[in-house]
């Protein structure tokens, strides 16, 4: 039960976290979630977690480098593939070999194979925190895929060399020679596990589809299971599990590109499930680094040997130790590079923005916890404890750091790019974020014929062939018309509420029914207004009305029956609706606002006759939920593709402000009808 506990309380902390971060969002929510867990600990009934670092590796760290290296293009990673390569495995070794002998020069009391180890295990950076940063101050593009590849790659080569400095350090004894061939072996051995795994996992899943399978929540576990039980075997049989992982993620990547069908109905829900996923995987891993810390700190406080304000000085020291090398590794090769290809070297900031994003993580403190406590004497590891605060406070000095320098370098960096950026970016990144939204429709028409997909992708279409059309240039006055609109369709909206609540009250429409048309009036005003206190005011609507359904029943038994059966009412109600709706805007219309009004009466007298017509109107008398569903699910999908091209660095903040703001022109779009 306590266990239960602890996790329920971190799983609302990320939530928390993420409401914070919306407060402070100078802050980078690792920060938050860090902080948040030291608080959690410190609390007289906080949380005290043991640490496991297997347990850690497997259930953190696997599935998060699996959908790094699944979502990761791959031919971008290729292209750069001589900078992360020697960041991922020359700079670690770089870094093993001088830190190891600085950390033993500074601190005599760690033995030299001891420092080594803390070195090593200090080497990697961590792709969860790299994600993080990344998407929170916008990298440049080229910056941020070599950050990413560095973090997929330099966590296998960090751990290696922990592994061999720990045996040297248990043991005393070091062969140069049978490390290098067991490095080579296990990372080698670790990708090309990976990948054959993964194959055949993916050949498994299009068995069971072929076998008649189509449980889409089958598939959705199957693909969460692949990370974990590609980490497990390679583990077992000796390889790196973290370097199998990632290459899983590419070989699924890759497979999922090649599939003659999209499957889009699997592709939804496993996005959908696997973002839940990751959101919680990546705040618990701050989480539990926050709550490891005070106990850290503890130990270290109540050592009489140590003094605090030296630990804090090495700390320091340490982490300047590890940007000052990052810095020269990146400089050098800056200048042997463009002396071999005749070009300009890297410019400064750029440099500087690399050796600062190498922030530490959540790996850093699981190899930390991870080192024996006796040596092959019996006798306790020499300053276990010191090692592990010391990995603790690198991680947060790094991380700090980053926080703070990085947003002033990479926000210059942005205003660069931005103002060399082609006038047509935006006009091409629009063009793939509409495709995003009318291919996920194409392919669930495709495997549903019957479905009303197809009227959905017509009627969507519609929509966005209306919203694209050419606007007048004046910026000023396209906003100001804008706005006349919205407040001529919200006192439009009054109308029919005021409308349809009276016409409740007179017994002229049953009560299910009016519920569900003014839940859709309440929908296109939020819509519309997409301010606070609207959003507020439908939240708590939805609450009464949810309280209201449950004591009342109004919507279940034969009233809810007969409601949506009398299809007759509903048209008649709207079309009274729509006719007090003109009336009230035509009340409102004035020599400023006559012709935004008038587009709105326009809007209102068209449903109106189609109405009358008998047309317009789904046969349950309320709205076609189906349709509507699909219509939005496909807005959803629009939102993501403008999100992961922000990420991705192929669009800048400006850019990205934009098309979230067409976006929600569309959806209000389509509310309104």
């Amino acid at each position: 039960m306590e266990t239960f506990l602890a996790v329920l309380l971190i799983l609302g902390l990320i939530a928390a976290s993420n409401i914070v971060n919306r407060f402070i969002p100078f802050v980078p929510i690792p920060l938050i979630q860090i902080g948040l867990g030291v608080i959690a600990a410190l609390m007289p009934t906080g949380i005290h977690m043991t640490f496991e670092p297997e347990l850690f590796f497997v259930l953190f760290i696997a599935p998060l480098l699996f959908n790094d290296g699944k979502r990761t293009p791959r031919d971008e990673l290729w292209n750069l593939r001589a900078p992360i390569l020697l960041l991922a495995l020359g700079l670690v070794f770089v870094t093993v070999f001088v830190a190891g002998y600085a950390i033993h020069w500074m601190i005599p009391s760690i033995p030299l194979a001891a420092s080594f180890a803390l070195a090593a295990i200090l080497s990697p950076t961590d792709a969860v925190a790299v994600g993080a940063l990344a998407g929170r101050v916008h990298l440049p593009k080229g910056i941020h895929r070599i950050l990413e590849g560095e973090s997929l790659m330099n966590d296998a080569s960090g751990l290696v060399a922990f592994k061999f400095a720990i045996a040297a350090a248990v043991t005393g004894v070091f062969s140069l020679p049978k490390a290098t061939f067991s490095f080579i072996l296990i990372a080698a051995g670790g990708l090309l596990l990976g990948a054959l795994l993964s194959f055949l996992l993916i050949r498994l899943s299009v068995l069971i589809r072929r076998l008649g399978m189509e449980d889409v929540t089958v598939h959705v576990l199957l693909q969460i299971l692949t990370p974990f039980i590609i980490y497990l075997i390679s583990e077992e049989v000796g390889v790196s599990g973290i370097l199998a992982v990632v290459a899983g993620g590419i070989v699924y990547a890759i497979e999922k590109d090649r599939a003659v069908s999209p499957q889009y109905k699997l592709q939804l829900v496993s996005a959908s499930t696997w973002s839940v996923l990751l959101f919680i995987l990546n705040g618990m891993v701050f989480l539990i680094l926050g709550i490891s810390v005070p106990d850290v700190i503890e130990v270290i406080y109540r050592d009489e040997t140590l003094n605090n304000f030296m630990v804090a000085g090495y700390v320091l020291a340490i982490t300047a130790l590890l940007i000052v090398l990052r810095f020269l590794w990146v400089y050098v090769y800056s200048l042997v590079e463009s002396r071999r290809l005749k070009t300009e070297k890297s410019p400064l900031k750029t440099q500087l923005i690399i050796s600062i994003s190498g922030v530490r993580g959540a790996v850093t403190l699981a190899g930390a916890f991870s080192i024996p406590l006796v040596v092959g004497d019996g006798s306790l590891f020499p300053e276990r404890d010191l090692i592990i605060a010391l990995a603790a406070g690198v991680i947060l000095m790094s991380l700090v750091m980053a926080s703070i320098f990085l947003p002033i370098l990479a926000g210059k960096e942005e205003a660069v790019d931005e103002a060399a950026q082609p006038q047509n970016t935006e006009l091409a990144a629009r063009s793939v974020v509409i495709d995003a939204g009318m291919t996920m429709l194409r392919s669930l028409a495709t495997e549903n014929p019957g479905s009303p997909t197809q009227p959905a992708l017509l009627e969507f279409t519609d929509k966005i062939d209306r919203l694209c059309a050419p606007q007048p240039e004046n910026d000023v006055a396209t906003e100001r018309f804008r706005r006349l609109g919205v407040e001529a369709r919200l006192n439009g909206l009054d109308a029919e509420r005021a409308a349809l609540r009276r016409m409740l009250e007179q017994g002229q429409i049953e009560s299910p029914v009016a519920v569900k048309m003014e839940e859709l009036l309440d929908h296109t005003e939020a819509v519309l207004c997409r301010r606070f206190d609207t959003q507020v005011k439908f939240s708590l609507t939805e609450i009464q009305r949810l309280f209201s359904g449950l004591f009342t029943g109004r919507f279940n038994g034969e009233e809810g029956l007969r409601a949506v059966q009398n299809a007759e009412s509903a048209r008649k109600a709207k079309i009274a609706m729509c006719q007090a709706a003109v009336s009230a805007v035509s009340a409102e219309m004035s020599e400023e606002n006559r012709q935004a009004s008038q587009r709105v009466i326009d809007k209102y007298e068209r449903l109106e006759s189609r109405l009358e017509q008998g047309e317009g109107w789904s046969k349950d008398g309320v709205i076609d939920d189906e349709k509507l569903e699909l219509k939005l699910k496909a807005i959803q999908e629009q939102r993501d593709t403008v999100q992961q091209m922000y990420q991705n660095g192929a669009i800048n903040l400006k850019v990205a402000g934009k098309l979230r703001r067409f976006v929600d022109q569309l959806e209000t779009s389509i509310w309104e009808d």
